[in-house]
């Protein structure tokens, strides 16, 4: 389970409304794997965020968040980026929001391959393209900037949580990077 600062802004639910929703719903998430450029528009580094989870263990993860009542997934999105990355992040969101997969997370094993103890969660999946500098915020000791090919190493596909190193393989897969 991962530790996560309480949001000042809990949206549509309250904690106690939201942990009952969890418990009879999926939920909505968008997420975000902010990636730098070159020239020609080739993934050089992909931003993974650093955290600690409750039992003290250091874990990668990358920009996610629920989707609000009422609020668009292009605003979900900037709102989850600024939140995560900070507010000089400059991420330039694509003008057609198709996401490179939908992933779905439950509270236990499964053939999806991605867990969230919390709940049965859907996401719809980003590659974000980010321009400006980076600093953590909310629960993330730092953005972590690598290439491709660490954070498709072994050792960071170990260290991700609730198995989205996954979706960084379809993420590179999806950006063709390398070609």
């Amino acid at each position: 389970m991962t530790v996560r600062t309480p949001d000042p802004d809990p949206g549509w639910l309250s904690e106690t409304e939201l942990a009952t929703a969890r418990e009879r719903l999926p939920m909505v998430y968008v997420e975000a794997l902010p990636v730098r450029l070159d020239d020609y528009g080739r993934v050089v580094e992909v931003g993974l965020l650093y955290r600690a989870d409750e039992s003290g263990h250091f874990r990668y993860s990358f920009v996610s968040g629920r989707v609000r009542y009422m609020r668009s997934i292009r605003d979900t999105l900037m709102t989850h980026l600024e939140k995560d990355l900070g507010p000089l992040a400059m991420p330039q969101l694509p003008i057609s929001l198709t996401p490179f997969t939908v992933a779905e997370y439950f509270p236990y094993a499964s053939s999806s391959g991605l867990t969230d103890d919390r709940q049965h969660a859907v996401a719809l999946c980003y590659v974000v393209p980010v321009r400006g500098d980076t600093q953590p915020r909310q629960d993330a000791l730092q953005v972590a900037w690598v290439t491709p090919d660490e954070a498709l190493s072994a050792k960071i596909q170990s260290e991700f949580e609730g198995g989205r190193g996954k979706l960084v393989t379809q993420a590179m897969a999806w950006a063709n990077w390398g070609l």
